[in-house]
């Protein structure tokens, strides 16, 4: 299936006359868009289309860079980011997976569990609920830029992690992987298949 033929898709299903559809579970308002990485730039454009449709519509959008949530918080760190690439260079001068070991060794606390990367996300939805309290039925949250976190990340511990939080507007989480099933992904094609996805897969 196509991006824009996806997006049609999803575009649908939020607006239906009954409210968003993106769900078959009720009070479970998340689905997933999967992509191939290498259609990163296209993704973007087709994000852009549906934000201009869907606030033509009357919808307030609100993307979420996970990227960006990341590098907040590096910059936060002791030593900064600077000081994470100095180390990862000269640890992995000595083996290049001993760097990689070494940096997810400094951050991965910064990315997983509740108080990582999914206490962010959480704090975003939550202030722009509050800020557009008129337009519950018309919001939506877009998660994306995942891949940037790669090989630190597992979306579907995001997806857990802020269940219960999203004042109940619907959330899509825009993946950079492989479908392998139904409901079974691979994030990047590199990681070995998660099954573990309760959302509707979109692509």
């Amino acid at each position: 299936m196509s991006l824009s033929t996806t997006f049609a898709e999803l575009e649908s299903d939020l607006i239906h006359e009954d409210g968003p559809r993106i769900s078959t579970m009720r009070n479970y308002r998340f689905c997933i868009v999967v992509y191939p990485p290498e259609k990163e730039f296209a993704l973007r454009g087709e994000v852009q289309r549906l934000n201009f449709n869907l606030e033509q519509a009357g919808w307030v959008v609100k993307t979420i860079s996970l990227q960006q949530l990341l590098l907040d918080r590096l910059r936060r760190m002791e030593g900064g980011i600077e000081w994470l690439i100095a180390h990862e260079k000269k640890t992995a001068a000595r083996h290049p997976q001993r760097g990689l070991n070494a940096l997810e060794g400094k951050i991965i606390h910064e990315v997983e569990g509740p108080d990582g990367i999914a206490k962010d996300v959480i704090r975003e939805i939550q202030q722009f609920v509050a800020q557009n309290p008129d337009k519950a039925e018309r919001t939506l949250v877009l998660i994306g830029r995942a891949g940037a976190l790669y090989p630190f990340f597992r979306n579907s511990a995001l997806l857990k992690h802020i269940d219960g939080h999203t004042k109940q507007v619907p959330v899509v989480l825009l993946y950079p992987g492989v479908r392998v099933s139904d409901t079974a992904l691979s994030f990047m094609g590199q990681f070995k298949p998660d099954k573990d996805y309760r959302p509707r897969i979109y692509g």
